[in-house]
């Protein structure tokens, strides 16, 4: 969101302290990004193993990200007629009637309404949706695991493996493999997410946070801060970045490690955040710093909106069966 704040209010991404600090090898999106991807890889691996079955694995993945996602779409959807300022009526504007179902479909995203922010430095109305696709991708690669799931050390060399042809790809064959798209996957995003992705379950499956430390939590930010000092943060990011993250995740921190205590949400705010950012730019232009000081309350007030009153409540789905959720709902009617 912070990192948004630069272009999306007309700044450069070369505006970011981060970005100069490291000639431009690092920007707050990346971290944030690669970083989710490395989190969600560790925690996704940890559903597949409580799960017994690929139907029930599925089942919730479907309903932490659907949901939620609907409701960000159908609030975008009728948000549109306050901001449009198109050339034809919003009425004959069939882009405003796809918007929902092609992005509710992850693979035929469409971030574009025409004459919707048209006026702004981007014209995407939720420029953060496009990350889903790869997401939902790599939880449907877990599932795979399903038909060997009782050989945990099949899994951990799969895992290894897999990591490894990434890791070589992504420092070898990025420039052929990466502009290559397959159902809108592009090959670069595959690489470089799929990575800290794969590898993060890897580091699930031999029980992480067993080996927390903050020696090693040193030691990893050093050798990351000379990777970015020799100008190599690129080539050693996925193999030093990712275990940092979760070492960091698991250690104890005063008020920080109770941030959850008011509930999840992370989901929300990411889903909410770029159309907000869009709205404040479209009315009001601020610089980045008041984009940054309006969105962030704003968003996070909205995470926790869309946690407690949509995506909490659909997750009640999780152990129920939707036919006795439905019989029990028509014996109330």
């Amino acid at each position: 969101m912070i990192s948004h704040s630069y272009p999306l209010s007309g700044n450069s991404e070369n505006a970011q302290w981060i970005y100069r600090l490291t000639d431009g090898q690092m920007n707050y999106a990346s971290l944030g990004l690669n970083g989710f991807f490395i989190i969600s890889g560790f925690f996704i691996y940890r559903s597949f193993a409580r799960s017994g079955s690929a139907w029930e694995f599925m089942k919730k993945r479907v309903l932490r990200i659907f949901p939620g996602l609907f409701i960000v779409l159908l609030l975008s959807v009728l948000m549109v007629p306050l901001v449009y300022e198109g050339n034809i009526p919003l009425l004959q504007n069939w882009e405003w009637y796809t918007y929902l179902p092609y992005n509710l479909s992850l693979y035929g995203f469409q971030g574009v309404v025409s004459g919707v922010f048209d006026g702004n430095f981007y014209h995407a109305i939720n420029g953060s949706l496009w990350t889903i696709r790869y997401e939902f991708t790599l939880y449907l690669c877990i599932a795979v695991f399903f038909l060997f799931r009782r050989n945990k050390r099949t899994i951990q060399l799969c895992l290894l493996l897999v990591s490894l042809g990434m890791l070589w790809g992504y420092t070898f064959f990025r420039e052929v493999l990466g502009p290559l798209s397959i159902f809108r996957l592009l090959g670069y995003n595959v690489l470089n997410l799929g990575t800290f992705f794969v590898l993060g379950s890897l580091l699930a499956t031999f029980e992480l946070e067993r080996w927390v430390h903050w020696g090693f939590v040193l030691v990893l930010l050093v050798l990351l801060g000379i990777s970015v000092y020799l100008d190599l943060y690129d080539v050693a990011k996925h193999i030093l970045f990712t275990p940092l993250v979760l070492m960091l995740g698991f250690l104890t921190l005063p008020r920080v490690s109770k941030f959850g205590k008011w509930g999840d949400s992370s989901y929300g705010i990411y889903i909410y955040s770029f159309p907000i950012q869009q709205v404040l730019v479209h009315y009001f232009k601020p610089s980045a710093i008041i984009l940054m000081l309006c969105s962030v309350p704003l968003s996070m007030l909205f995470g926790y909106l869309s946690w407690h009153l949509v995506e909490k409540r659909a997750l009640i789905f999780k152990t129920k069966s939707f036919s006795k959720l439905y019989g029990k709902w028509l014996n109330l009617v």
